[in-house]
């Protein structure tokens, strides 16, 4: 996908002394990388020798941008994070040339299963609508929904361009956007199913992407996010959302504003 994130976000906390480009956003692309990678590093503690060791998981997001993911008890991460739930999730983009001129977020805090019923069921939409292959095994009894606690993140992008950022920074504030949470699985099936023309113009217009079988996968205050294949994007609403009525306001207007755009 475009490496380039969408505008609208705050810069996040540099280092002292540290000079960086002019055109570095470092939160702004902390949480692009948050909400557009897939697949990440899992860095867990060994249960048998303390030592770090390195996985490979499947990613989604909260509301909120916590990372989820979705693990096995026959897993040894899970087996480390049940021992000691301290972790670290590094979600990289990947593209032609130096891979370490690419992006990437490491984003460090402590994983909790989740145990409410009524969120397992919330979050087990939004992990399915970013990760549908996960639907052959979401289900079985030995799988469970994690959510990290989100200490800090640290973005690298790329040669002379790195930021920590402090964890309240790189998460979005949802406590105010019940009514959005409810109309968000409703509202995702209505788009995708109804007006798959209006998501292919914000997938090729607003997000600048190639056209394909663009999909809404999930919706937030701040914006929502496609896929389409292996292919993700994200695109920012024009004013903040918190309710199923608003939401549709905006993606009427912004479909409308996107449409003009291109003709």
């Amino acid at each position: 996908m475009d490496t380039k994130p969408q505008p609208g976000a705050m810069p996040g906390n540099i280092p002292e002394n540290a000079p960086q480009p002019a055109d570095f956003k470092p939160l702004e692309w902390a949480r692009d990388l948050l909400r557009t990678i897939r697949a990440g590093a899992l860095g867990t503690l060994d249960r048998n020798t303390g030592h770090p060791v390195t996985t490979l998981t499947t990613v989604a997001t909260d509301t909120d941008g916590a990372p989820l993911i979705l693990i096995s008890n026959l897993s040894s991460h899970t087996a480390n994070l049940k021992a000691d739930g301290r972790a670290s999730l590094l979600l990289a983009r990947t593209g032609k040339g130096d891979p370490l001129a690419h992006p990437r977020l490491t984003v460090l805090g402590a994983f909790a299963r989740v145990e409410d019923e009524a969120e397992v069921k919330r979050l087990k939409a939004r992990f399915l609508a970013r990760n549908p292959k996960a639907q052959i095994y979401i289900d079985f009894p030995d799988f469970s929904l994690w959510r990290l606690d989100v200490a800090a993140g640290h973005l690298n992008g790329g040669f002379a361009r790195a930021a920590d950022i402090a964890g309240t920074d790189l998460l979005i504030e949802a406590g105010d956007a019940e009514g959005l949470m409810a109309a968000e699985a409703g509202a995702i099936e209505h788009m995708n199913v109804d007006h798959a023309d209006a998501v292919s113009v914000y997938a090729t217009v607003l997000a600048g992407q190639d056209p394909g079988p663009w999909k809404m996968s999930g919706a937030d205050p701040e914006g929502f996010d496609l896929i389409a294949g292996d292919r993700t994007a994200r695109v920012l609403f024009p004013r903040r959302v918190t309710t199923g009525e608003d939401l549709h306001k905006v993606l009427v207007q912004m479909v409308r504003e996107a449409r003009s755009k291109a003709a």
